[in-house]
């Protein structure tokens, strides 16, 4: 089945031209104006990715993600006409797996729905096996996170992939390119903040006190590293 694609965008224009172009690369497409329409196509079928524009009418694109990722694990390209990097940021720390600015060309768009999907498709990047970690379970197969309690956290596809690459080489510093390179098959830019994002958004999943982390420590000028025993389980 081909796959589906819900764009989430007030310039009709815009819509027409990206979802002709998706189309014709053989995705399922359908498109919206506002957050009350995407939620209402929403009840009505699955989607696999969500082009989100950032400025909406009603609520805004940043508010609409951090809504969708607290109930769901879709993946969400987030379109800005802004070029300022607080705006890109946000629209990471609300949960958004990547962003265009705009304007851009849809081949550039296609490039990346193709490379989110890929990876959203491909789920844990070596191994579904589960990893047991300070009272944490990693769980690939689903997506999730389960603490002692037995309470469940979704993740998304690339906090997965950062956290599963970090457990696979736990109390080992490894750099922001090597990180970048695992989520997104290329090197971190010297002004790329998205690994640092990602970061910031798996301490949150893991309730690791950004102040004074204590599993996911900052290793100054050097990078990041998971400071636990990590158990493979059955």
């Amino acid at each position: 089945m081909a796959e589906s694609i819900l764009i989430v965008d007030d310039d009709l224009s815009l819509r027409d031209l990206l979802s002709d172009y998706l189309r014709n690369a053989g995705f399922e497409v359908t498109a919206v104006g506002d957050g009350v329409a995407m939620e209402r196509a929403r009840a009505e079928r699955h989607f696999d990715l969500i082009v989100l524009d950032l400025m909406l009418p009603g609520d805004d694109g940043l508010k609409l993600c951090r809504q969708l990722r607290s109930r769901s694990n879709v993946a969400i390209l987030m379109l800005t006409a802004r070029s300022e990097e607080v705006d890109r940021v946000l629209g990471l720390e609300m949960g958004a797996d990547d962003y265009l600015t705009k304007p851009f060309s849809p081949r550039e768009l296609l490039a990346r729905v193709r490379t989110i999907l890929r990876r959203t498709r491909e789920g844990a990047p070596r191994t579904a096996q589960r990893l047991r970690f300070a009272g944490w379970t990693l769980q690939p197969a689903t997506r999730s996170l389960v603490d002692g309690a037995g309470v469940v956290v979704s993740l998304s596809a690339r906090e997965l992939r950062l956290l599963q690459t970090l457990a696979e080489n736990a109390n080992r510093v490894l750099s922001r390119d090597q990180l970048m390179d695992a989520l997104a098959g290329r090197d971190a830019g010297p002004f790329d903040r998205t690994i640092d994002v990602m970061v910031s958004r798996v301490r949150r999943r893991l309730r690791d006190d950004a102040r004074e982390p204590r599993l996911i420590r900052t290793v100054r000028n050097e990078g990041y590293m998971l400071a636990a025993d990590v158990e493979h389980a059955d």
